[in-house]
């Protein structure tokens, strides 16, 4: 094993100068090789010098080229989808609350007017940005409102959000359309799909309602009565609450 020597030692015999001589020569060939090693990557870095250069141009305009983009046109054109989302929106919730010309104003929320845009418009002109993502939820929804239930189940299937009340909503929509086509598997299959996105108690004891109806049409009792029997036991202060003991007797015969 070698030993650590301090400086100025000097060996006392033969073996120690032999030793030393052995550890010193080991020492050098170490310093050789790193030597020769850091030779070869300095010689490499210099032959490759333009490519390693250009890959960190690259990089840095990539980065930069995002940052811009996100900045000066990204920002900007979600702004500009928000403002316009707005008029459409207004035409749409004033639909939801009329008691007359609700296909004209559901119809002016689509297609816009007074050179303003409609939902179709800002899912056009406006792609990748929240509002045109908002826009096929509204526009599915008036299309199910029009009862055009293709139009409905095509924009609110483009639709996607993680938002507990929306993501349920685009989903049930999907329900009822499929449930207005006479297409009950399809509809308890969506209807389930809303239960699972959120048990909010807005959303969840709604379709849990209109899953255990499809379920009893379809004869499946049994899945009927569990989704019954939770609106009972989770929901009992819901709307959908009142008289389901009723149909959880139904569900059990």
């Amino acid at each position: 094993m070698a030993t650590y020597k301090k400086r100025g030692f000097k060996p006392k015999n033969k073996v120690e100068e032999a030793q030393l001589d052995e550890q010193n020569s080991t020492t050098a060939e170490v310093f050789s090789t790193l030597d020769e090693s850091a030779s070869k990557t300095e010689a490499w870095v210099q032959a490759n010098q333009n490519y390693i250069l250009g890959a960190i141009a690259v990089i840095a305009v990539g980065v930069l080229g995002y940052l811009g983009y996100n900045e000066f046109i990204q920002k900007p054109k979600e702004a500009s989808a928000a403002n316009e989302l707005f008029y459409p929106q207004q035409y749409f919730d004033q639909a939801l609350t009329s008691e007359t010309a609700k296909d004209s104003l559901f119809t002016l929320a689509l297609n816009g007017a007074e050179g303003k845009y409609g939902f179709l418009d800002i899912m056009e002109e406006y792609k990748g940005t929240k509002a045109a993502n908002l826009a096929k939820y509204s526009a599915g929804m008036t299309y199910l409102n029009l009862q055009q239930y293709d139009q409905a189940i095509s924009n609110l299937e483009n639709f996607s959000s993680d938002d507990a009340v929306l993501g349920a909503m685009a989903k049930g929509g999907i329900g009822d359309a499929f449930s207005q086509l006479n297409q009950p598997e399809d509809a308890l299959d969506y209807y389930e799909k809303a239960i699972a996105h959120s048990s909010n108690e807005y959303t969840a004891p709604r379709f849990l309602y209109k899953a255990g109806v499809i379920a009893m049409d379809l004869g499946q009792k049994e899945k009927a009565l569990g989704f019954f029997e939770r609106i009972k036991n989770e929901f009992s202060a819901s709307q959908e609450a009142n008289g389901v003991d009723v149909l959880i007797g139904l569900a059990k015969n």
